[in-house]
Order: structure tokens, then C-alpha cells, then sequence
């Protein structure tokens, strides 16, 4: 049974932020909030909540596109070689924001993503994941919760989304009704910026 937690985004309660960080820590999955739709993460350190969320999504980790939540951009030599300053520029103007950027991935990756050539790094602009990401002290792995309904490709309502998840997920944030529409994605690993999903993210301040 997974539990509803409250928190609201204009001021996260330190101690709910807590729980849902020590649920982490324990390799629990949780459904938290991001500024595009509701997410699905665990801790990246931990392998078996790895390879839980990899079986929810019916794909094999090594070969999953999952994403790494991360606090801000100072952790990003973790996982991504070295890039040149235009890329960063990029990443500093969008960031953070409703982007996923794909980035070549580095030798030190977590062992599940080692033999990946790169990796897609997010910083949403949501309070809440970034204090829940700041607390535990390493990025969170994510994929978006979709839903059946063709109509409504994300899940928005957080009651619902308890109802569909319950057995599956140890915490569901309730941070009020999500959005539907995802990530704007962009491919940063070759010499030009490459759009591979247009979302949320404007493309203009590229």
C-alpha cells in the first residue's frame, strides 16, 4: 500500500520531505511531482529499486531511457564528459526548466549504465524535487507515469494516481493536479542541437 503525502511546492515541509527521502534511502519508489508531469524515481545508487522501476516499465535496465533528476548542473561531471561552453550555456539558460537534454555519458556512470554513450539529465523547475534531490544527496532516476487514456497520455490527479499505483510504489506526493504535457527533449551529444521531443519547453530560447 503506498502512502499519499501532501506537500505544497510554494514552501516544502522539511519533515515530508524527509519521509519520502528515508523511503528512498530504503530503495522505495516514489511518485513526485516535477514542472511537466508526475514522475516516477528512485534512488540512482540503488540497484534493485533500479531494477523494480525497469520491470514496471516492462524494459531491461542496461537499455532503458530513463532519466537522472539532478539538483542543479555542479554534479553533472558524475555522469556526462566533459562539454565545450556553448553547451553549457545552453544548459545554463534552460535550466532549471521543463527540458530533458541528452549529454554523452562519462566513464564513472552507475554500473547498470555503464555501456550507455549518453545520458538524459533534467533539473526541473519544482521545488519539492529539488529539495527532495538536495536532501538525499544524489540525482533521482525517473520516467514519466503514463496513462492508458489516449486522451490523457499523463496521469494529472494525484488521487487517481494513488488508486493506479498503490501496490506498486511505496509514496505518492500529492503536490495538487500535474500537467499533461511532458518534457521538451533536446540531443546535446553531437555538434548540433538536435529536437527530439518538442513538450513544454519553448524552443525559443534556443
Amino acid at each position: 500500500m503506498a502512502q499519499l503525502i501532501k506537500i505544497y511546492e510554494e514552501n516544502p515541509n522539511p519533515k515530508e520531505i524527509k519521509k519520502v527521502v528515508d523511503v528512498l534511502k530504503r530503495g522505495g519508489l516514489v511518485i513526485y511531482p516535477t514542472d511537466t508531469v508526475y514522475g516516477l524515481g528512485c534512488d540512482i545508487t540503488n540497484i534493485k529499486a533500479l531494477e523494480k522501476i525497469a520491470r514496471i516499465k516492462g524494459v531491461k535496465l542496461e537499455k532503458s531511457n530513463f532519466s537522472f533528476i539532478c539538483e542543479d548542473l555542479s554534479n553533472l561531471s558524475d555522469y556526462v564528459k566533459q562539454i565545450d561552453t556553448a553547451t553549457f550555456k545552453i544548459l545554463k539558460r534552460a535550466l532549471p526548466g521543463p527540458y530533458t537534454f541528452i549529454l554523452p555519458g562519462s566513464k564513472s556512470l552507475p554500473h547498470p549504465f555503464k555501456k550507455r554513450k549518453t545520458v538524459g539529465i533534467r533539473v526541473p523547475d519544482n521545488a519539492i524535487t529539488i529539495e527532495i534531490v538536495k536532501q538525499l544527496g544524489n540525482p533521482l532516476v525517473s520516467t514519466s507515469i503514463r496513462d492508458e487514456d489516449v486522451v490523457v497520455e499523463y496521469t494529472t490527479d494525484p488521487e487517481l494516481i494513488l488508486e493506479k499505483w498503490d501496490n506498486l510504489v511505496d509514496i505518492v506526493i500529492d503536490a495538487g493536479y500535474g500537467g499533461n504535457e511532458a518534457s521538451t527533449v533536446i540531443d546535446l551529444s553531437e555538434d548540433e542541437p538536435v529536437v527530439i521531443r518538442e513538450g513544454k519547453g519553448s524552443l525559443e530560447i534556443f
